[in-house]
């Protein structure tokens, strides 16, 4: 049954500026340990790919914040959610600490899509109650 429904868009151009007034700083404040490494590899072969990515995994998290309701209060933070992707490119949600424990609880199951053009970067999630065993 679906617990919630969560989409946002995000100007990348927004993400530049405060990435340019804050510097790595906002990246760390945004993205969990696997993503800022992901984020520095990909910022080193081509900057405007690294801010893309940022911009993407801003706008996953805010749409899984409105999906599972609590916006951005805990348990939900920037780093205790971390966008993913399998070999094949498609994204999935990890979660961390106390939002982990809190999400498990509820017996939820999250999906996300995540896309960006030169300016936009979008995302939708939809969270489950998972059936019972």
């Amino acid at each position: 049954m679906i617990q919630g429904i969560g989409t946002d868009i995000c100007d990348v151009r927004r993400i530049r500026a405060s990435f340019e007034r804050h510097g790595e700083r906002f990246a760390r404040k945004v993205l969990s340990d696997g993503e800022l490494a992901v984020w520095k590899s990909r910022s080193a072969r081509w900057p405007e790919r690294g801010l893309r990515y940022l911009a993407t995994r801003f706008s996953a998290k805010e749409a899984f914040s409105k999906a599972i309701g609590l916006g951005m209060r805990m348990p939900m933070t920037w780093r205790l959610c971390e966008i993913a992707n399998l070999p094949s490119g498609k994204p999935f949600i990890v979660l961390h600490g106390g939002l982990k424990d809190w999400f498990e609880a509820q017996g939820l199951v999250a999906h996300v899509t995540v896309t960006d053009e030169s300016d936009y970067a979008a995302s939708f999630v939809v969270v489950e109650k998972k059936e019972n065993e």
